[in-house]
């Protein structure tokens, strides 16, 4: 089943001699419970692309599609709605909030939307994360990895159609960027979550099941790695 569908997507900043193309009319369609890698040099426009396949940021032109809605013809209010319920989000940067513990850190998009905290699901997250005793730990008291994963936590417990992911491991040595990469394939694996994630690291793309490589704001491969 498709469950992103991207048309015709540009950005474009600036103008005259100052115009850049970032994106170059990009079409790209995601099936649930994919795992693909997006790859490519600086400037590519690999971050551009995430933040527009988000609603973080606005196209120049295009539509992108998530469980049928076209998330740029809502409202900046309902946007934001849409996004907390249906994309999570990881940073190479964790953002985690620093006055609040593990749990409070990964039920806020819960808190913030009203919502009855799913503790079945909750507790499931926190084992499959490594992070049952660290329940009441505040970010600083949390290694580099740990945080990352609280931060993986955030992005899961609203069951998001697609989970987004910049850089996952850009912050962590290898050990830790092991232990990430295989909580993102488990999460892919266990709840059949879709998961886009963006990655300088050739090694790590292969980990993925489809592997897209951007060039000057175009994709120039998609290559299915493995079924």
């Amino acid at each position: 089943m498709t469950i992103l569908e991207v048309k015709n997507l540009s950005k474009i900043y600036g103008q005259g001699d100052n115009r850049v193309v970032a994106l170059d009319n990009i079409n790209l369609s995601v099936n649930e419970g994919d795992f693909i890698a997006i790859v490519g040099s600086s400037g590519s426009g690999k971050s551009t692309l995430l933040h527009l396949l988000g609603g973080v940021d606005y196209p120049t032109q295009g539509t992108v599609t998530i469980n049928g809605t076209d998330i740029y013809s809502l409202s900046p209010d309902n946007l934001a709605i849409f996004r907390r319920r249906q994309v999570g989000l990881v940073y190479q940067f964790y953002n985690l909030i620093s006055v609040l513990n593990v749990v409070d850190n990964i039920t806020l998009p819960i808190e913030l939307d009203a919502q009855k905290i799913p503790q079945d699901y909750l507790d499931e997250i926190l084992h499959t994360l490594q992070l049952t005793t660290r329940k009441k730990h505040l970010p600083h008291q949390l290694s580099g990895g740990q945080q990352q994963r609280v931060s993986i936590g955030r992005a899961l417990i609203s069951k998001p159609a697609i989970f987004l992911a910049d850089e996952p491991t850009g912050n962590l040595d290898s050990d830790n960027s092991k232990e990430i990469i295989s909580l993102l394939k488990l999460s892919n694996q266990k709840y059949n979550q879709t998961i886009i994630m963006i990655t300088h690291d050739l090694d790590i793309a292969m980990q993925a099941n489809r592997v897209i490589t951007l060039k000057d704001g175009k994709i120039v491969k998609d290559e299915v790695i493995r079924v």
